[in-house]
């Protein structure tokens, strides 16, 4: 089994950006964290990060065949990229959506998310235990999915 997980923008200066907001943990961290489940559950990840939507999105269509998964934090973008749901929604990959703050809790721009009505799921407010709940729950979906065929 193998999971592409995407860093949206900004993401590379957390444990910088806005510790009170976002934590202390960095994405190199973070990673690592993810890289353990991984190991752990005996599954594959790919990680990608890029400040850029069109990056983004050739990601997700390259994902197409050679992911079975894709655990994702939009960002910034989870409220303004049409782009980024229709990608999803076009590769059909079962993707988690993930974020380290309550987008819900915020401000009143951040409470839609585009990506979510496309997405198996989403997990936030956890700060960064909210990429391994949506990691593990990702996992779990996918072996769930592969049994039931079986």
């Amino acid at each position: 089994m193998k999971i592409l997980v995407i860093h949206g923008p900004n993401l590379q200066l957390l444990g910088a950006r806005e510790p009170e907001l976002y934590g202390r943990a960095s994405l190199e961290e973070i990673n690592s964290s993810l890289g353990e489940i991984a190991q752990r559950e005996k599954v594959t990840i790919e990680v990608f990060q890029s400040n850029h939507e069109g990056e983004i999105v050739d990601a997700i269509g390259r994902a197409l065949g050679l992911v079975d998964g894709i655990l994702i934090n939009p960002a910034a973008y989870t409220h303004t990229s049409v782009a980024l749901r229709d990608a999803i929604l076009s590769v059909k990959i079962p993707t988690v959506e993930v974020h380290l703050s309550n987008i819900y809790a915020r401000e009143e721009f951040r409470h839609t998310s585009l990506i979510a009505p496309v997405a198996v799921g989403q997990v936030s407010g956890f700060g960064p235990r909210s990429y391994c709940l949506g990691l593990e729950a990702l996992i779990y979906l996918l072996r769930d999915r592969l049994h039931a065929r079986h």
